[in-house]
């Protein structure tokens, strides 16, 4: 494959960059990705495209997928942005979260489709500063829950919530810490693509935030959760996996970062196709193995508690 695969010289509309997509694979077997788009405003909407082989070959929206809707939903005046999609067998939808992008700053907001052409939206549902969400794809002990990584003065860190109807939330609880003081991941992370469910947890890949003298520095790490209490962490790398080496990922309108939203899993159950956005400026596919990634955490990874009490 040619990276990167998604440009804005390949958008029928002008615009200014194209990144940080949610993907899914859609009931055919096709592959659709609900891209960020930047206009030349500055600010950003969603716009889906679709691919038979989820390589090339994309069909892209001629016009944009989802707007911002600022007079009935303000939280969205300064754009929307960052989806993760997760299909919901129990509603037979596709609940898309994403960043409305509010005078307050940025908040966590949730819209349902069965078609990615109508959109249900709920409106902001966790308020700023709040981003980086996904909902898992099914009930915990008869809740909803979503990801997602609420930022204060003391850093930006991994926590969870649960709902019953996925309007009103609670039960809110830091899952997964940044690290303190020169660690890849120290300060600030958050989620990427949203959890992937396998026979040994949820498996978490997230970005951590690495502030240089140059800037920031963006790279994926992984960490495991348990499956029925995904408040738990069971395994967390103490290095990063993947991270910016490519012209497009280290050069474009923000330097040096890799930020993936979206995967796809192959018939195998076991390669997944990670699209990520490269330097703010296009979209890349990395293709993985859970076997491999679960096997490199065994190796890698520290228990949670054990990692916290080291920290100390």
């Amino acid at each position: 494959m040619a990276n990167p695969i998604l440009t804005s010289k390949d958008w029928p509309y002008s615009i200014n960059s194209v990144f940080n997509a949610g993907a899914t694979l859609l009931a055919d077997g096709s592959t659709l990705l609900l891209c960020r788009v930047e206009d030349r405003r500055g600010l950003s909407h969603l716009c889906a495209a679709r691919s038979i082989n989820g390589v090339d070959g994309w069909q892209i929206d001629s016009e944009p997928t989802l707007m911002p809707s600022p007079k009935d939903f303000p939280e969205e005046i300064w754009g929307i942005e960052d989806p993760r999609i997760t299909f919901v067998p129990e509603l037979q939808q596709y609940v898309v979260t994403y960043t409305s992008y509010s005078r307050g700053g940025p908040g966590v907001s949730l819209a349902l489709t069965k078609d990615f052409r109508i959109f249900e939206r709920y409106g902001v549902i966790m308020p700023p500063d709040d981003k980086d969400s996904a909902l898992l794809p099914r009930r915990i002990n008869g809740y909803w829950a979503l990801i997602h990584r609420p930022a204060t003065s003391l850093g930006a860190h991994i926590w969870i919530s649960y709902s019953p109807d996925l309007r009103h939330w609670g039960r809110h609880r830091l899952i997964l810490e940044a690290r303190r003081g020169a660690w890849w991941d120290a300060n600030k992370i958050g989620l990427s693509p949203p959890p992937i469910e396998t026979s040994r947890g949820w498996l978490v890949l997230y970005h951590g935030v690495r502030h240089t003298p140059s800037g920031c520095l963006y790279r994926l790490g992984l960490a495991l959760f348990e499956l029925e209490n995904p408040a738990k962490c069971l395994l967390r790398g103490d290095s990063w996996i993947f991270g910016p080496e490519a012209e497009y990922e280290c050069h474009g309108d923000v330097d040096d970062v890799v930020f993936p939203c979206g995967y796809t899993m192959a018939p195998d159950g076991d390669t997944i196709n990670i699209y990520y956005g490269a330097a703010d400026c296009a979209i890349a596919l990395a293709r993985a193995s859970v076997r491999s990634l679960l096997s490199w955490l065994d190796a890698n990874g520290n228990c949670e508690r054990r990692q916290r009490a080291q920290d100390l």
